[in-house]
């Protein structure tokens, strides 16, 4: 299993004793957070410089629409700016995602009716995968949806 963006490392951690885990995040304190919990973590921007392929990824995203002004300049900026449209770390994702899922793999994607539900489900259409809902959830402002997603049967 690899979680990309871990944060606090609070999923992977309730994973490992079920399965090997990888962990990556960009920001510094976070893959310290995750190591004192034992975890294997890789600080590194998604997946950049792994090896291997995996069976299950993990992606909550930085999927929040955010304008130049509204940003922040700190950590948390990584965990929550999705760009202007709330889709350009998922779009950076899906380009090449399909280098380290393993064959039968699927992703788990948190996304937010904020970001756009079909748009996302395009982005990874255009890369041969297929992306279902297979959660949602109404929290304050926004309807939040996990996605199962494959590569397209052939």
């Amino acid at each position: 299993v690899l979680e990309i963006g871990t944060g606090s490392g609070r999923v992977a951690a309730a994973l490992v004793q079920d399965c090997d885990v990888v962990v990556t995040d960009i920001n510094p304190h976070a893959t310290f957070c995750a190591r004192e919990k034992g975890l294997d973590a890789v600080r590194t921007n998604l997946f950049s410089g792994l090896r291997g392929r995996f069976d299950l990824i993990l992606f909550n995203p930085p999927y929040l629409p955010t304008q130049p002004d509204e940003r922040i300049d700190d950590w948390l900026e990584y965990a929550l700016d999705g760009g202007a449209t709330g889709r350009i770390v998922i779009e950076r994702c899906a380009a090449s995602i399909g280098d380290v899922l393993a064959p039968g793999g699927r992703i788990l994607l948190l996304v937010s009716s904020l970001t756009g539900l079909s748009e996302v489900r395009e982005i990874f259409a255009g890369r041969g995968f297929l992306a279902e809902v297979v959660r949602q959830q109404v929290v304050e402002d926004e309807e939040l949806f996990v996605l199962r997603i494959t590569r397209r049967e052939i």
